[in-house]
């Protein structure tokens, strides 16, 4: 039995990050997102120290706008415009196929709505046989309810629900690791405190 159970690992030469729909036009309707774009930007500046590919989504983005300003996505490996819940695009999985050499184990999950689009990514990502890690203080919804509910979904269905500064000591795994002293730069100061606790 234990043998069969996922213990959340990660590897970060077979992982990539999904940055799901951060946009502008969410901003004011969104629960403390200010504290998940904080979160979201170490993700992303990580990703870059680490080299690991980051794919990013949009949600109708003519109507919606464009990532938020705050978020540098301009090392990401795709940006993709989308009107499905689903960051699982036929472009986006095609593009998984170049990376880490074919063979993508992991996926670093963050962005909105958790019920919606992350929810629906994550369904889209495990049918794959995708091992999926939520980043939960960068994730949030307009409704507290409805992200925690998301949650509870999550974790029976295996994913590890995880925080930004848990992932990235995960990934370098050891104070001696070449990229240590930068990834601890960057959660020298704790993320933020807010409602988003309340899981």
């Amino acid at each position: 039995m234990a043998a069969t159970r996922k213990l959340g690992n990660i590897v970060a030469g077979k992982s990539v990050f999904f940055c799901c729909d951060m946009q502008e036009k969410f901003r004011p309707a969104i629960q403390y997102f200010s504290d998940i774009v904080t979160c979201a930007s170490r993700l992303l500046q990580a990703a870059k120290i680490l080299d690991i590919p980051v794919i990013a989504t949009e949600q109708y983005s003519k109507g919606l706008g464009k990532t938020v300003t705050e978020l540098d996505i301009s090392h990401a490996v795709g940006v993709y415009d989308k009107t499905k819940f689903s960051m699982v695009l036929p472009e986006v999985e095609e593009k998984m196929k170049e990376l880490c050499a074919g063979d993508v184990r992991h996926v670093v999950l963050f962005g909105i709505e958790t019920h919606v689009c992350i929810q629906q990514t994550v369904i889209d990502l495990l049918e794959r046989g995708i091992e999926v890690h939520i980043v939960a203080d960068a994730c949030s919804s307009r409704s507290q309810m409805d992200r925690q509910f998301a949650y509870e979904r999550f974790r029976a269905m295996g994913v590890t629900v995880t925080t930004s500064e848990a992932i990235l000591l995960q990934l370098v795994g050891d104070k001696n690791h070449a990229k240590f002293k930068e990834i601890q730069g960057l959660i020298k100061t704790s993320a933020p405190v807010s409602g988003l606790v309340k899981l």
